[in-house]
């Protein structure tokens, strides 16, 4: 096990370029099974996720090259329905694959996904937009087995009670892509992951309509080929890092930041009063003054409304900043987890329902935390970063399924950081094993 010790204070300067979306690749990982022909995937950043896909690709009979760092390429000529539930538990998102493996098999047979440390993550719109499409879906023993033998395009309203699903989303486009006749799809996910989706399986021969917007039309294929694809740069980990300079008072140049990407996280930047340059459309430099800051409103919503991955990143900024701010979560109802981590640095928050009531302007203290989840792992490394004295941050295995050594890249905007094996700890900082 291993542990993050942080000494604050130190204020980040420097450049920094942005990885490949993790929430991109696992999709567009998934879409390779739709075609026999290589699909090579490039700019795919090293997380944890990404392996655990890779691994269950390759159970499913794909080949899979690491050719060079960053660059896989993927073969599945022959590949087999079922998803075991042992491969399935490590990654919630790998129900990703079930479109994938309806569209090209015409069946799947995938282990249900469980629980969520950020609330629930309920599965219901996939299987409705599937049952939408002529599959017969059922369920038996913690699996979700579907024939989709007599599928054909259809009409699907994919919304539900906190919006658009992006999964679901991206799940039905490849289940139709090679369903034969036309799909409607009415309130999809417009996030740019999923536009990256459909910009891929055009490439290999898809007819996507309306790429981008909340209604997609999809008329099937018989068959898709292979494809070159770069992966999108990472808005989430983009928004972290621009938070890290605001937090510390810093000026870092985030390059593969793209402005249209994260419109409503910079409006709110810019409310708060943190100085923003947009050199060009994929590159930002943020200058932090907290003396000129000011407190805000958030309200979480799907795109192109604020992204709930930054909210708990930008409620650590929040702390620091005086008056009240309030931030709304209207994603995941329990995206609050890092509030008591935060509490036990010093900052003043409190949950009423949905919402964390702010009330900045105190001075954060080093302390032992844990992490619940990965945004909250970097919500507690930024808010280390601005504390007085040492922060240790637990269970940073959250943080690898999202940040590709975030640790050292901190370090090389000028960070006092660094990743130790838990038994350096003072012995009453350890979790209890």
């Amino acid at each position: 096990m291993e542990v993050v010790r942080i000494i604050g204070g130190r204020s980040l300067a420097g450049t920094i370029s942005i990885s490949g979306a993790k929430n991109a690749c696992l999709p567009l990982l998934a879409a390779t099974l739709l075609t026999s022909e290589t699909c090579t995937l490039r700019n795919v950043p090293n997380l944890s996720d990404v392996r655990f896909m890779i691994e269950i690709l390759r159970h499913h009979g794909a080949q899979v090259v690491n050719d060079s760092p960053g660059t896989w390429k993927v073969t599945a000529a022959d590949i087999q329905p079922h998803t075991p539930y042992e491969l399935v538990r490590k990654m919630r998102a790998s129900i990703c694959l079930l479109g994938a493996l309806v569209g090209r098999l015409r069946m799947a047979d995938i282990a249900q996904p469980g629980g969520c440390v950020i609330g629930p993550r309920p599965i219901d719109l996939h299987l409705k937009g599937l049952t939408r499409l002529g599959c017969s879906v059922s369920h038996k023993n913690g699996y979700i087995t579907v024939d989709a033998t007599k599928a054909h395009g259809a009409y699907v309203f994919l919304g539900g009670r906190h919006g658009s699903t992006m999964t679901g989303t991206s799940n039905l486009i490849m289940a139709a892509v090679l369903t034969p006749g036309v799909t409607h799809i009415d309130s999809a996910a417009c996030e740019p992951e999923v536009v990256d989706l459909c910009r891929m399986l055009q490439a290999m021969g898809a007819r996507i309509d309306g790429t981008g917007s909340p209604r997609l039309v999809i008329t099937g294929v018989e068959k898709l080929h292979g494809c070159d694809h770069t992966v999108l740069p990472d808005r989430i980990e983009a928004g972290t890092y621009l938070l890290a300079a605001a937090i510390t008072d810093g000026e870092v140049t985030v390059n593969g930041a793209v402005n249209e990407h994260l419109g409503a996280f910079l409006d709110k930047l810019d409310e708060a009063g943190v100085s923003i340059d947009v050199i060009n459309p994929a590159s930002i430099r943020v200058r932090g003054d907290r003396s000129r800051c000011r407190p805000v409103d958030i309200i979480t919503l799907p795109h192109p409304g604020f992204a709930t991955d930054l909210q708990a990143q930008f409620s650590a900024m929040l702390t620091l900043i005086p008056g009240i701010s309030l931030i709304t979560e209207r994603i995941y109802p329990n995206r609050f987890m890092h509030v008591p981590e935060l509490q036990r640095m010093g900052a003043d928050i409190a949950i009423e329902g949905p919402t964390a009531i702010i009330k900045g302007g105190v001075r954060l203290s080093g302390a032992p935390v844990m992490a619940s989840d990965l945004r909250a792992s970097a919500a507690l490394i930024l808010a280390g970063l601005a504390a007085k004295g040492e922060t240790w941050v637990q269970r940073i295995y959250h943080l690898d399924r999202g940040y590709e050594q975030f640790d050292k890249r901190l370090a090389s905007l000028g960070a006092t950081i660094e990743r130790l094996d838990a038994s350096a700890m003072p012995g009453d900082y350890r979790e209890e094993e």
